[in-house]
């Protein structure tokens, strides 16, 4: 039997160097990262191996440069540190404003229940569709 660890070891010099396969959206630009990646795919497997860095690039007419060790990053560090993530989701509280009267209406609705309405368009009270988690029966 092999480990995971042992494949991996042992297909790293085996895939062969590709350039380019990382690219990175700043702006309206989009930039290659100069980080070399070993890849082999094929019969529903994936090698991928990129070396084991960290590093800080500027861009620089139009190109992405490796910053040196020494070089002063503080102006980097206050740009990059100020970056959010984009939000994902729903915003709170971004809903239409509700009456009082219309808020004490739904609550009195009884657990399980919502307001529906029939083909008449007469609203009435309708059982809440309860779903099931995939693979439940």
């Amino acid at each position: 039997m092999k480990t995971v660890q042992n494949v991996k070891n042992s297909l790293k010099f085996k895939a062969a160097e590709k350039d380019g396969v990382l690219s990175i959206k700043i702006g309206v630009k989009k930039y290659t990262v100069p980080i070399k990646a070993r890849m082999i795919a094929g019969e529903g497997y994936l090698f991928l191996s990129f070396p084991a860095s960290s590093e800080l690039y500027q861009v620089d007419k139009k190109q992405l440069v490796a910053m040196g060790k020494e070089d002063d990053a503080s102006e980097a560090f206050d740009r990059l540190n100020s970056v959010k993530p984009k939000a994902r989701g729903r915003r709170a509280g971004g809903g239409a404003a509700m009456s009082e009267d219309l808020a004490k209406a739904l609550a009195g609705l009884p657990s399980g229940f919502k307001i529906g309405y029939g083909p008449d368009g007469v609203p009435r009270l309708v059982k809440t569709r309860v779903r099931k988690k995939r693979g439940e029966k």
